[in-house]
């Protein structure tokens, strides 16, 4: 499951559940985004991948990987589905799961031909999002749709609360609520210097 979790919040945990219930999959893996392309971070790196171990370690079934946050430069699904499928010798299967919305703009991504021999891509519907704009595309990944319970909760509503001094209890995992408290985290819109200083 790729995306910035900047931070990570109740939605991202209920999408991935459903995706594991419904598709029976043996295990979700959360992968933090390092450098997205096409996204801008306010938390480093570091912080990002701390927060997401934090909120996700409830769950015997998720994992957290450090592939992109370690990896130098843009960050492209393609190359992290390649970096998988080399890492479990290409046996194996491997899907990408992302918002709905997110999924409406894969026209846009890089090296998408190869992501399609790579791996499926699971598209997680929000609210207010028309599906019927998913219709498989020639050359794009084969489709799964999943929908989920209606979370009222994003990372931007979040961040704006923390800056506002309102509560987070319950749209975050407590531990990632802590982290965020005790990391000064958001108090303000510009991206963190510092990388590699966070602690859990």
């Amino acid at each position: 499951m790729g995306g910035t979790f900047d931070p990570l919040h109740q939605g991202h945990l209920v999408a991935a559940s459903e995706v594991l219930h419904h598709l029976e999959l043996d295990r979700v893996m959360f992968v933090p985004a390092g450098d997205p392309w096409q996204k801008s971070t306010v938390a480093s790196p570091e912080d990002r991948f701390l927060m997401t171990v934090l909120g996700s370690s409830a769950h015997p079934r998720f994992e957290v990987s450090r592939l992109e946050i370690d990896r130098k430069g843009p960050t492209f699904t393609a190359d992290t589905m390649e970096m998988l499928h080399d890492f479990y010798s290409g046996e194996a299967e491997l899907l990408f799961i992302a918002g709905a919305d997110t999924v409406l703009g894969m026209g846009t991504w890089e090296k998408l031909d190869r992501l399609a021999e790579l791996a499926e891509v699971v598209a997680v519907s929000r609210s207010g999002i028309d599906l019927g704009a998913l219709d498989q595309k020639p050359g794009w990944p084969k489709l799964h749709f999943v929908a989920m319970p209606e979370v009222a909760v994003s990372s931007t509503e979040i961040r704006d609360r923390v800056r506002r001094s309102l509560p987070i209890d319950f749209l975050v995992p407590s531990a990632v609520a802590t982290y965020i408290s005790d990391r000064g985290l958001y108090m303000s819109d510009h991206p963190r210097a510092q990388v590699g200083e966070a602690h859990a």
